[in-house]
């Protein structure tokens, strides 16, 4: 292993269209910044982030350097990376872009701004014992399965957690997944689900609620609310 540090690869070439606006979710303002930026602002925050890499729409490159990197110097920032039409394709294209050698692949979505630094400490330690872990919440209400609105059956709400970003995995097991996804033109909805399909035990760490991913106005209204918490010395 290179380091024991982590390289972040970000996706942000979503197009966020539940928000019901034209400019995408991650370039929203959200305070006096772009979500994205409150994202960079984090992670930049945490010393054991060595380089983030970054997925965007091509045609936002240009815009996300001068009004964003450049702006706020997130000078961990070392890649910019066109991103692909799924979530999944942007990240492969990232993955393609690491450097030689075993590394650690930290994945975080670029409109989860409020991720606090003693949550990535602890999956961190997990995943360095592990090779492979995320965070999550366990689910405390009721789960019903659901056909055409109507209650099919309810469900043992113990077994189920809703899982966040970031996930992070020895580099080596993530592009194995990865590999094996596009062969078989399997397409998951997080990274985990990927590594699962090898084989490969996933392991969770406990997270928090205001980990929140906006993707709806509702949750931006919730956001705004959580900046002063997050970031109060830009309040």
């Amino acid at each position: 292993m290179n380091s024991e540090k982590l390289i972040v690869i970000i996706p942000a070439a979503g197009a966020g269209t539940r928000m019901g606006n034209t400019v995408k979710k991650q370039f929203l303002s959200l305070g006096s910044r772009p979500i994205l930026a409150w994202t960079l602002e984090a992670l930049s925050r945490i010393s054991w982030v060595n380089s983030i890499y970054l997925i965007l729409p091509e045609n936002q490159i240009e815009y996300v350097q001068s009004e964003i990197l450049n702006k706020y110097q997130f000078n961990k920032v070392n890649q910019l990376i066109a991103g692909g039409a799924e979530r999944q394709d942007s990240v492969y294209a990232g993955l393609k872009r690491l450097p030689e050698g075993e590394h650690w692949i930290m994945v975080h979505d670029g409109v989860r701004p409020f991720i606090a630094e003693k949550l990535v400490r602890q999956l961190r330690a997990k995943a360095f014992h592990t090779g492979a872990a995320v965070l999550g919440v366990p689910i405390r209400e009721t789960i019903k399965r659901v056909s055409s609105n109507r209650i099919i059956s309810t469900e043992d709400r113990q077994h189920f957690w809703l899982i966040q970003t970031p996930q992070i995995f020895r580099k080596s097991i993530l592009v194995d997944a990865y590999e094996k996804a596009f062969r078989e033109n399997y397409y998951g909805t997080d990274d985990s689900s990927l590594v699962e399909r090898t084989g490969t035990t996933v392991s969770t760490v406990e997270g928090h609620s205001y980990n929140l991913k906006i993707t709806s106005p509702e949750d931006l209204v919730v956001a705004e609310k959580l900046l002063s918490v997050y970031f109060p010395e830009f309040q």
